[in-house]
């Protein structure tokens, strides 16, 4: 008789605030601010609130275990579409998990990286039962481990777009630069993570050249008026870095500190 094998639980659900989510049960950002919040970076969330429309065509970048996918995906609605990328298999599988538990169907999740040309990058071997920051891999530097194809989002043709979210551990300028035609022809707004002071200065003259104008957005990673109402903040005082991104073009009103240029910085040393 073949024998049946046990798995560890490295799993757990919460009801959260935009639904049911399934999550590793020691990632040490994500999936520990669902366990206690209930919800992943809401001031994030609220940017996207004033952004995305229902029936808008979204692409999310770095979609993780899709902590932001399934609010993206209920603010474009059921006329609306999600186009999103996570190169992990493990996260892409958790990913397409909370789609379904969801009852999403707008979705379109691709395993697959973007950059700045057609080719593979490497995942490494990772213990998804040990503590770690999952959603921190990059990819840039790996040589070794399961080979995942990366495409640009120019080859996508895309018809509309009005959002684009990225976050790629350093990899946003390679991103842009893949999807500078969509870009040019299509004018969304962005939202792209800018955490790394050294690759600062290319993410923002890139941008800029390409006319937008930018503003930072760094929301602290706890949210007092959490989806579980824990008062603990348990992350201090971190906070996202990230550039809200609108073509120069479109008039657009916000409180947030404009980016003076490519030498601006908000973050620490």
């Amino acid at each position: 008789m073949d024998p049946l094998f046990a798995f560890p639980s490295i799993f757990e659900a919460r009801e959260c605030r935009y639904g049911r989510m399934l999550f590793p049960a020691r990632d040490q950002y994500v999936g520990r601010s669902l366990a206690l919040y209930g919800e992943f970076s809401e001031g994030e969330a609220e940017v996207f609130r004033h952004l995305v429309r229902p029936g808008d065509m979204v692409v999310e970048v770095g979609a993780n275990l899709g902590a932001h996918t399934v609010l993206l995906a209920r603010l474009a609605g059921p006329q609306g579409a999600v186009l999103a990328f996570e190169p992990q298999p493990i996260l892409f599988q958790v990913l397409c998990a909370n789609l379904a538990m969801n009852n999403i169907t707008t979705v379109v999740a691709e395993q697959k990286g973007l950059g700045r040309r057609t080719g593979f990058a490497h995942i490494p071997s990772l213990d998804y039962g040990a503590d770690a920051n999952f959603g921190g891999l990059s990819l840039e530097q790996e040589t070794e481990g399961e080979k995942v194809p990366v495409a640009i989002l120019d080859a996508y043709r895309l018809r509309a777009c009005a959002f684009i979210k990225i976050d790629v551990e350093g990899m946003e300028a390679q991103v842009l630069e893949g999807a500078a035609e969509t870009l040019h022809r299509l004018r969304p707004a962005l939202y792209v993570e800018n955490d790394r002071r050294e690759k600062s200065q290319e993410l923002i003259e890139l941008l800029q050249a390409m006319d937008y104008r930018l503003w930072w957005h760094t929301p602290p990673l706890f949210h007092a008026d959490n989806f579980a109402g824990n008062p603990e903040n348990v992350f201090g005082t971190l906070v996202s870095l990230n550039l809200l991104c609108i073509p120069r073009e479109k008039a657009f009103k916000t409180n947030l500190k404009e980016v003076a240029g490519p030498g601006d910085w908000v973050g620490g040393a």
